[in-house]
């Protein structure tokens, strides 16, 4: 399969139906296409903390410019980049601060929270309260994601794929 040999791509409309009929989540950074740095700094931590979790998400970079759509359903623009939000193709969750992403710990925490359904549940029924006795509590998750719009990009029901196990 197409992009399994690095942990991290370039979203581009030509490569995303092949993506999501991967059916894997997104952990997208959207970033201005001019700053580099940032896409160097996501790909570096990417490398470095996530690696183990590359079956389980994808981690890709999108130009903030060419997917202003999705960035429209997190009630962001332009001026909010750069930001990254795992697409769970249910759901979009933002990650509380771009700041945050050099802290060690702190995106794999975030994919963690995804795979054990704490995003989705803190999306229906609100954060999860915080023991007093816990001594680092992580930024609270937004309550109210938008629907993801990756989803609509998958593959027709009616399209020969082989993923679909259910026809072997």
């Amino acid at each position: 399969m197409l992009f399994h040999h690095t942990p991290f791509n370039v979203l581009l409309y030509c490569y995303l139906q092949e993506l999501t009929e991967e059916g894997l989540p997104f952990m997208i950074l959207f970033h201005d296409p001019e700053d580099k740095q940032i896409v160097e700094d996501y790909n570096k931590i990417v490398a470095k903390e996530l690696l183990t979790e590359k079956n389980s998400i994808n981690f890709v970079t999108a130009d903030g410019n060419k997917f202003s759509h999705p960035l429209h359903h997190l009630g962001k623009s332009l001026k909010d980049l750069p930001l990254i939000a795992i697409d769970s193709f249910r759901h979009m969750y933002l990650f509380p601060d771009i700041k945050d992403m050099t802290v060690p710990g702190r995106l794999k925490q975030f994919v963690a929270d995804l795979h054990s359904g704490k995003l989705h549940r803190e999306f229906h029924h609100g954060p999860d309260k915080v023991a007093s006795n816990d001594k680092v509590a992580l930024p609270q998750v937004g309550t109210d994601p938008p629907e993801s719009t990756f989803k609509k990009l998958a593959p027709s029901s009616s399209r020969y794929t082989l993923l679909r196990r259910d026809e072997l």
